[in-house]
């Protein structure tokens, strides 16, 4: 299990699309991502090569720590799904995300 400090202004692909605004950076803008099992977020259902169903809630501007350049989807609980969490499609790893002060940061 790896665990990322992501500061989130400091995105490449976020910075572009704020560049005209000026924004102060806060402790509430890092995230600690947790790097988890997929196995422990997703139900697989009766067989394990059967593709699996999700409805993504949403591009976040966090990127994947593990490729670098993909932007993580946002994915709640669903039938499949146990655990809220993000999710990256291109190396499809798993994510939980929590605040500095070790607040979640998926709970609605």
């Amino acid at each position: 299990m790896s665990e990322y400090v992501l500061d989130a202004l400091s995105d490449p692909l976020y910075q572009q699309a704020h560049a005209s605004r000026r924004q102060r950076q806060t402790p509430d803008d890092t995230l600690v991502l947790t790097e988890l099992n997929p196995g422990t977020v997703v139900d697989h259902l009766d067989n394990e090569n059967a593709p699996i169903e999700l409805i993504t809630f949403g591009t976040v501007r966090e990127t994947c720590p593990n490729c670098i350049h993909s932007r993580l989807k946002l994915i709640l609980r669903q039938r499949a799904v146990r655990v809220a969490h993000l999710f990256c499609a291109e190396c499809h790893s798993c994510f939980d995300a929590r605040y500095p002060n070790g607040a979640p940061a998926l709970t609605i």
